[in-house]
């Protein structure tokens, strides 16, 4: 690949991280072919609309494929450069699931060609980047694979993960640093040189191991933090304390800075790719294991807490605010706030009512429960319990006249300026001070 010459792209899966890649390496002037298994997605694509919320997106998917640099497809086709960016789950063992992964490799060994390079994205667990290239060389035996030849290799291979955050994947695409893991270190040149055409961010080679090992730490590390947060919440409850008091104090040291406590972990990030660590060295790593716990267990914390509240107001309409995973996206994954949500339907039926701004109907877990999902005018009108599942911009912006008389259970801290119950009041209707 001539560095004066732009590479058609092929990027496989067109999820949330895979499709703005696509968008952002197809405005850097790339033709791009984008392959998705789901005939919607692909359709909705071609017609330069999105499937998925993220800002800016819909804009700049409009007008690549104006232009004719983006197209999808359900069918792989020839390329230069090969990104692979589809789900890595794991299974009812935490054990992971790299069938994906395989499955998309199988799919692109079919049209690999010589001087082609094989970038994987998604997150996976250490040596997936291998196992990839393993199955390349054995469905491509004409192909001489790096690693596996004293020669030249025909193709190279590397692994290079996201580093984003939703609600700001198009500017964290370009402008943060990127770990860039070759099976050798001509593998990594070579994805280096495709990346510099449209980061503008510090990208760094190392090995394709240590490259999977980087992204499996930083989501890890991002789990501990929170867990000693959701942790500290729990005790604060407790003991009667106002955690976001205590929190706010603490932070005022210089050399401490706790995170924010909620009702457990969501995403397909953080909620997921510890686990990769602990499968793949299940004796050395108690911390993140217990980590885990805390954040899946503050999920049931909080249901017991709502449960509580609302057996307290027997008559009362309940509206649980939010079902996304983080705050103003669309994105439900692992979403603790959908279990919670989904929990106090089945139990308590018509009495609860979801607001969820950026859902167009409730998720298949809330089917047969008489839940029903409305807007946040709706639930102040007529709900007398509110339950703060996200921090939605909407949700922060409801001032303290139309929420005072409420009874309130904040898991996420926004409406601080809401009145304490006195020493008289139920429990219950002081939950706020510790989510």
């Amino acid at each position: 690949m001539k560095s004066d010459v732009k590479p058609d792209v092929c990027v496989v899966g067109l999820g949330y991280i895979g499709l703005p890649t696509a968008a952002v390496v197809a405005r850097a002037g790339c033709k791009v072919h984008g392959v998705d298994v789901t005939q919607s997605v692909v359709d909705t694509i071609n017609r330069g609309e999105i499937h998925i919320e993220e800002v800016d997106l819909d804009g700049l998917v409009h007008g690549v494929v104006a232009r004719g640099l983006l197209k999808a497809s359900t069918e792989m086709a020839p390329a230069d450069v090969f990104i692979i960016a589809v789900p890595t789950p794991f299974d009812a063992n935490h054990a992971p699931d790299i069938s994906y992964v395989l499955a998309a490799g199988e799919a692109v060994a079919r049209v690999l060609k010589t001087g082609d390079t094989v970038i994987l994205e998604s997150t996976s667990p250490v040596g997936t980047t291998e196992a990839l290239r393993d199955l390349i060389a054995a469905a491509r035996p004409d192909l001489k694979c790096p690693g596996l030849t004293g020669e030249t290799p025909d193709v190279s291979i590397a692994y290079c993960p996201e580093r984003v955050l939703p609600g700001k994947i198009l500017e964290e695409l370009t402008n943060n640093d990127r770990s860039i893991g070759g099976i050798t270190p001509r593998c990594a040149r070579k994805a280096l040189a495709f990346y510099k055409r449209f980061v503008r961010g510090t990208c760094v080679t190392t090995d394709a191991r240590s490259a999977e090992m980087t992204k499996l730490v930083e989501n890890a590390y991002r789990d501990v933090n929170i867990a000693f947060a959701n942790e500290l919440s729990i005790v604060a409850d407790r003991m009667g304390l106002d955690v976001w008091e205590v929190i706010r104090l603490a932070n005022r040291h210089p050399r401490v800075n706790i995170l924010t406590p909620g009702p457990g972990v969501g995403g397909h990030c953080i909620a997921v790719d510890p686990w990769f660590i602990v499968h793949g060295a299940p004796e050395e790593t108690p911390l993140i294991r217990t980590a885990r716990g805390v954040n899946d267990g503050k999920i049931h914390h909080v249901i017991a807490r709502a449960e509580a509240l609302i057996e307290a107001h027997p008559a009362a309409r309940v509206a649980c605010l939010g079902l996304a995973f983080k705050a103003n996206i669309d994105d439900f994954r692992e979403s603790p706030a959908r279990a919670v949500a989904a929990r106090l339907a089945r139990k308590f039926g018509d009495r609860i009512k979801v607001v969820e701004p950026y859902a167009a109907e409730l998720p298949r877990e809330f089917e047969g429960t008489a839940a029903e999902l409305i807007d946040i005018d709706t639930a102040l009108e007529s709900c007398d319990v509110l339950i703060v599942l996200v921090d939605h911009d909407a949700f922060k912006a409801v001032p303290l006249a139309e929420r005072a008389a409420k009874a309130v259970y904040d898991t996420r801290g926004i409406w601080l300026d809401q009145p304490k119950s006195g020493a008289s009041a139920p429990a219950q209707d002081r939950l706020k001070l510790a989510s």
